[in-house]
């Protein structure tokens, strides 16, 4: 597996996060592939309202809690892929031919693996997503995170935000290339 690094996601300006709270990236292939992602929350994770526990595998609508995510696009087409991955060991995926233009003919031949754990005031979440599961040409992603505060607050967290209001599924948002 090459090696990562951890890259700081920045809360979107109208976001008003919990003090202290730091989040960073990390994306590196295995030799077969598959894509290893590495979330880690600290700083303030003890602020935060954490999905508990659940049986893997998919399910909707984790976005509106915390969740980690990733957009995976292809160097020069508008397909890209988003991956939701809860704390709680759930999972989505979703599939677009362009912007919020939602491919519900697709359906994941694979499913990624999950692990998370909380150790004093850090959340550590470890998604790898196997190599049938990327997107024809994947060269770009957009890494985020939506985290909620046990207030029922949300930030949103990226790697850039390139629209006035939180929006993930902006192309100018992919901005890492894929190792």
């Amino acid at each position: 597996m090459s090696t990562a690094n951890f890259h700081p996601l920045q809360c979107h300006a109208t976001g008003n996060p919990p003090a202290g709270l730091e989040i960073h990236v990390s994306a590196s292939r295995a030799d077969n592939g598959d894509l290893h992602l590495t979330y880690r929350l600290h700083g303030a994770a003890a602020a935060m309202l954490v999905p508990p526990p659940a049986t893997p595998g998919a399910a909707d609508g984790l976005w509106q809690h915390t969740c980690c995510e990733a957009f995976i696009a292809a160097v020069d087409g508008p397909e890209y892929r988003e991956f939701n991955f809860s704390p709680s060991g759930q999972w989505a995926i979703y599939d677009f031919a362009d912007y919020r233009q939602h491919n519900t003919g697709w359906h994941a031949p694979a499913a990624p693996r999950i692990d998370c754990s909380r150790n004093g005031d850090s959340l550590l979440l470890s998604a790898d997503i196997p190599a049938a599961l990327l997107p024809a040409g994947a060269a770009r992603l957009g890494l985020t995170v939506v985290a909620e505060t046990a207030a029922g607050d949300k930030t949103y967290w990226a790697l850039t935000h390139a629209g006035a209001q939180p929006d993930f599924h902006l192309a100018a948002s992919f901005t890492l290339p894929l190792p």
